[in-house]
């Protein structure tokens, strides 16, 4: 896809984080789960909960000196283009951590689109061929890809998969996943920036 498509879809439909949050916050404030069916009551609890978790982590992170020190070295603008969803749970986990680090520095000019109205977007960057999010992907000023991440930290990825080989499915899975998260407090994604960032550095 012609990077012109997605800057023009950046344009019109890419959102800062805050504007993404707070339309979150919104959207929770404004739903009475009294009216919603089974199904849409399950996925407006998650979302409630994916709310809670992301908003703790921007309470509570703040970007490391080592990191912060990488993120400033980007002299030149980029554009770190996020797709996502609110009811994603590894989203909520690692949202916060992206648009932190973005704010570091003012070269970068991050934007959040949304997967399910975007999909011919979504389609360019699938992950082992499914919509897997969220997907970080990095453009220098004139459209170059710099950089791919998601949709989440390689370390609880390889643990994710040794999980379900072992059987654990559904509830539990997820219950270890975000337990995970919770525990990890942002040390892997750090590590996989810091790495990347030094990487793009190089070349």
């Amino acid at each position: 896809m012609d990077y012109k498509i997605i800057e023009d879809r950046l344009n019109q439909n890419g959102i800062k984080y805050q504007d993404y949050l707070n339309k979150f916050i919104n959207e929770i404030a404004e739903t009475n789960p009294d009216s919603l069916n089974e199904k849409a009551r399950k996925k407006f609890e998650t979302k409630k909960l994916n709310l809670q978790r992301s908003t703790r982590i921007m309470k509570t992170y703040k970007v490391s000196d080592n990191l912060k020190e990488e993120i400033k070295k980007i002299n030149e603008p980029q554009t770190w283009m996020v797709i996502t969803e609110n009811w994603c749970g590894d989203s909520a986990q690692n949202l916060p951590y992206l648009a932190l680090m973005a704010e570091e520095n003012p070269n970068i000019n991050f934007r959040i689109i949304l997967r399910d109205s975007n999909p011919d977007i979504m389609d360019q960057f699938l992950t082992n061929g499914t919509r897997s999010i969220p997907i970080l992907i990095a453009f220098d000023i004139n459209g170059n890809k710099l950089f791919r991440w998601g949709a989440r930290p390689k370390v609880v990825q390889e643990l994710f998969l040794q999980w379900k080989a072992e059987g654990i499915v559904g509830p539990e899975l997820y219950e270890k996943l975000h337990l995970w998260y919770a525990r990890n407090k942002g040390q892997a994604i750090e590590s996989e920036f810091l790495d990347i960032l030094k990487t793009v550095e190089q070349d």
